[in-house]
C-alpha cells in the first residue's frame, strides 16, 4: 500500500502529517509513504530528518481578494496539479491525505483527476481555503477541533508525535530539567512562541525576568531561530536559560510547571495531551483561529488567556507569577488541561486511512 501525505509550509501542517506517517508505519511497517511539500516550507528540513521521502510541488499561494495576482493563479495551479499528478502516478498512490497549506490544493485536485481516494484533516476551528476545497471532493473529512465547521466531518483530534503523546511529564521532570541546566526543585516557566518564536512574548518575558528570578522562578525561554535579544539576563540563580530552538520539546514540556505561549492548534493539542497548563497569547493576525483554539482549554480551567496587545512584563508578574507560586493551583490547572487532551489521534486517523485505502 502507498500513502501520499500533503501538508507543508508550517509545523502546524507538517507535524500532524509526520505523526500520521509514524502511526501508519506502526500499523504496517511495509507501507510506502511519500510526503508532498514545497521548497519554501519547513518540510524540506523536517520530513527528511524523520526519514520520509519528500517530493516537491510548486507553491501556489491563493490570494484572498480580487487582485491582479489572481490572473496568474490558473496557469501556476495547472502546473502544480500536473506535478502532483505525476508524483501520484509514479508512486502508485492508493490514498491521498491532505492537511492543508499551499501544497494541499494541487494535491487534492490531482487526486480527484486520478480517481484516488482523498482524506482531509483540518486542525483548526476555522478551516483554511485548501481544506474547504478538499472537503468538497470527499466524504472522508476529519478534524482536530470538535467545533470545526466542515459538513460531515468527524472529530479525531490532532495526530501528535509519540514522544509527546506518550510522555509521563511528572516522572520525566528531573531528567528534563537537568538536560536544560535547570534545578529540580524550583517552579519553572516555559516561554516559547511556536516553531519561529514570537517577539512580543520574548520582550514581555525578558521584561519580567528580574522579578521572576527574585521570586525564585526559573525560566526556559525558547526565543525562536530567527530572533535575537538585545539584553540577556545576567548569569545567576535561579537560572534563566535562553535557547534559539529546542528539538526535544517533550523535555521542555516535562521541565515546566506552566507555559507562556501562542495558541496554535499543535501547541494546544500538545500541551493538553501532556497536561501542561499555559498562559495563552493568541497570534493577533490571521482569522482569529488561535483564540478559538485556546478558548475551550481556558473555559475548562487548563489555562488563562490574554490578547497580544495587553501582554507585558507587568502582566506576567501580576498574573502568571502568582500561579507559579501556588502549587495547588498549578496541579488543578494541569488536571484540567489533561482532561481536554487527545493522545490517540494518530492511531485513530491511521486506522481510518488504511480502511479507506483498502476499499
Amino acid at each position: 500500500m502507498r500513502v501520499v501525505l500533503a501538508g507543508g509550509g508550517t509545523a502546524g501542517h507538517i507535524e500532524p502529517a509526520l505523526a500520521l506517517a509514524d502511526a501508519l508505519r506502526q500499523q504496517d511497517p511495509a507501507i510506502g509513504i511519500t510526503c508532498l511539500g514545497t521548497e519554501r516550507g519547513l518540510e524540506t528540513r523536517l520530513v527528511p530528518a524523520r526519514g520520509y521521502e519528500l517530493e516537491l510541488v510548486p507553491a501556489v499561494p491563493l490570494p484572498r481578494s480580487l487582485t491582479p495576482k489572481l490572473l496568474a493563479v490558473p496557469g501556476r495551479l495547472a502546473g502544480a496539479i500536473n506535478t502532483a499528478a505525476g508524483i501520484l502516478d509514479r508512486v502508485k498512490a492508493d490514498v491521498l491525505v491532505g492537511f492543508g497549506g499551499y501544497v494541499a490544493t494541487p494535491a487534492y485536485l490531482a487526486a480527484r483527476r486520478r480517481g484516488i481516494p482523498i482524506v482531509v484533516h483540518e486542525a483548526n476551528p476555522r478551516p483554511g481555503l485548501a481544506n474547504r476545497l478538499g472537503a468538497r471532493m470527499t466524504d472522508n473529512v476529519f478534524t482536530g477541533h470538535p467545533d470545526t465547521a466542515l459538513p460531515g466531518a468527524q472529530y479525531v483530534g490532532i495526530p501528535l508525535r509519540r514522544d509527546v503523546s506518550t510522555m509521563d511529564r511528572l516522572s520525566l521532570g528531573d531528567k528534563a530539567r537537568s538536560y536544560f541546566g535547570l534545578e529540580s526543585d524550583r517552579p519553572t516557566l516555559l516561554v516559547f512562541g511556536g516553531s519561529q518564536g514570537a517577539r512580543s512574548l520574548n520582550h514581555a518575558a525578558l521584561e519580567a525576568a528580574p522579578y521572576l528570578r527574585r521570586a525564585g522562578i526559573q525560566v526556559l525561554h525558547v526565543i525562536g531561530p530567527k530572533n535575537t535579544v538585545e539584553v540577556e539576563p545576567p548569569p545567576g540563580d535561579p537560572q534563566y536559560v535562553i535557547l534559539p530552538y529546542v528539538d526535544r520539546m517533550d523535555y521542555a514540556y516535562a521541565a515546566a510547571d506552566l507555559a507562556l505561549c501562542r495558541s496554535g492548534a499543535m501547541t494546544c493539542a500538545e500541551l493538553t495531551a501532556v497536561g501542561l497548563p499555559a498562559a495563552y497569547i493568541p497570534l493577533p493576525h490571521g482569522n482569529g483561529e488561535q483564540r478559538l483554539n485556546a478558548e475551550p482549554i481556558v473555559r475548562g480551567g487548563g489555562g488563562i488567556m490574554i490578547d497580544d496587545a495587553q501582554l507585558s512584563g507587568r502582566w506576567i508578574v501580576e498574573t502568571v507569577l502568582p500561579i507559579l507560586n501556588d502549587p495547588e493551583r498549578v496541579m488543578t490547572m494541569s488536571e484540567a488541561a489533561s482532561r481536554m487532551g487527545r493522545k490517540d489521534a494518530d492511531v485513530a486517523l491511521a486506522r481510518k486511512v488504511l480502511e479507506i485505502a483498502s476499499r
